[in-house]
């Protein structure tokens, strides 16, 4: 079986999983996907978005989309594809498609979408999101689709990829591990 393909890092705000995923794109080169949307109104946003952007290698190539990202996912690439986050993109498709108070399930096409890309994709693959289920339920109907539809989407990413790891406090917890499918010098699996 080789290396796992497709990776899914999750962790809380803050937690070390863009850093963390980062250092498992070893498969050069490397495209990230970033999905965070400019806002030239949010000063605040736009240094994230610079300082973030400025932190990673100079060689790896920035892709920055949010509708387009089950299609570019799709596009064969020898290398590694980087997705981070899946909480922002969630947050363009949610905003796009005016679902904020709107019944669950309104994007569910995206989804589909993401997700069978992410479980068709080849090539190496290393998706980010936050892990929302730790915290206590939102008080608002927009809070609660967000932590709802988030955790769904995590939930069907994680079944689709090889590995799933738990970053929390800058050190990761293997959740998923593809099955040891080589025989040791000894015989044993």
């Amino acid at each position: 079986m080789g290396e796992p393909t497709r990776t899914l890092v999750l962790g809380g705000a803050r937690s070390g999983k863009s850093a963390h995923a980062e250092s498992c794109a070893v498969t050069e080169p490397v495209r990230y996907l970033a999905t965070g949307r400019r806002d030239h109104t949010d000063d605040d946003w736009q240094r994230r978005i610079d300082l973030h952007r400025a932190s990673r290698p100079q060689h790896w190539s920035t892709v920055e989309t949010v509708t387009a990202l089950a299609s570019s996912i799709s596009e064969p690439w020898d290398g590694t594809t980087l997705v981070d986050d899946l909480g922002t993109w969630l947050t363009g498709m949610l905003d796009d498609a005016r679902a904020w108070e709107r019944p669950r399930g309104t994007i569910t096409p995206a989804v589909d979408d993401l997700v069978g890309a992410v479980a068709d994709c080849t090539s190496t693959l290393v998706l980010v999101s936050p892990e929302v289920g730790l915290s206590v339920v939102p008080e608002s109907h927009s809070g609660r689709l967000f932590r709802d539809e988030l955790g769904l989407l995590n939930s069907r990413l994680a079944a689709v990829c090889d590995r799933v790891l738990l970053v929390v406090a800058g050190l990761a917890m293997t959740l998923k591990e593809p099955p040891a499918d080589f025989i040791t010098a000894k015989g044993e699996v």
